[in-house]
């Protein structure tokens, strides 16, 4: 079922190899694992056409099938180290996705797991202001804790305190400060064009979808455990009408 006459592919990511979490992409947030919950919501989004993970791991591949992705090869090695780029991984997978179906796919959108508290919606909503208007991309982003902008970000050298930012000196105050924002790898989406012949993910004429709500990364053991937390407040203020604000 293509979208907007569009044929779209949403790709998954999950080597097996991880530093700071040994089988990051199998642990689990709220009973079901990361590569699974990502699995989960690309399941229940009817208007994607193809659903596959890209991995090199067999565990990782076969919890991927359980929860609705195919897995039409297995990632090389060249594409599964620590320094493999997510360009050459997602037109790898794209190509092959491509080869696998005998279809060519106008879009695709790339779920990362380490996100795992995603909405359908946020994938539904990044399609669609890829496709509203003259765009190469979109992508998902969340606003920067002021503290975390440049003009809050210091250097130390050699022991004493610089301002990273020439600016940061006269920005002492949160409200004077510019708003930033970061990639939150809830989804990206490109169309063919953008990735397969360009090479590019963000680039020029790239649109925000901007996630204003609590989310997380996992990227440590300790963003397990408040993924968890912001798992089960949502819960509660969805059971009790509330909205998820930040």
């Amino acid at each position: 079922m293509a979208l907007h006459g569009q044929t779209v592919l949403a790709v998954v990511p999950a080597r097996g190899g991880s530093k700071a979490i040994p089988r990051k992409n199998l642990c689990q947030v709220g009973g079901l694992s990361l590569v699974g919950r990502a699995g989960q919501v690309a399941a229940s989004l009817p208007w994607i056409d193809a659903r596959i993970l890209s991995t090199d791991d067999l565990e990782i591949a076969e919890e991927g099938r359980k929860h609705g992705l195919d897995v039409p090869f297995m990632r090389p090695d060249e594409l599964s180290g620590d320094l493999a780029n997510s360009i050459d991984m997602w037109r790898h997978a794209w190509l092959e996705a491509e080869k696998h179906y005998d279809k060519r796919f106008d879009i695709s959108v790339l779920l990362e797991p380490t996100s795992p508290l995603r909405h359908a919606e946020d994938i539904t909503a990044t399609v669609e202001l890829l496709l509203a208007g003259d765009h190469k991309a979109a992508a998902t982003v969340s606003p920067a804790p002021a503290h975390f902008t440049p003009h809050k970000c210091l250097t130390v050298t050699d022991g004493l305190i610089g301002f990273f930012h020439e600016a940061g000196a006269r920005h002492s105050i949160r409200q004077t400060i510019p708003t930033y924002y970061f990639r939150n790898g809830i989804c990206y989406a490109v169309r063919r064009k953008t990735l397969v012949e360009e090479g590019i993910i963000l680039g020029d004429h790239c649109a925000a979808n901007i996630i204003d709500r609590h989310i997380v990364n996992i990227d440590e053991p300790f963003d397990l455990e408040l993924a968890e937390f912001l798992l089960e407040r949502e819960a509660r203020l969805k059971s009790s009408g509330g909205a998820a604000a930040r």
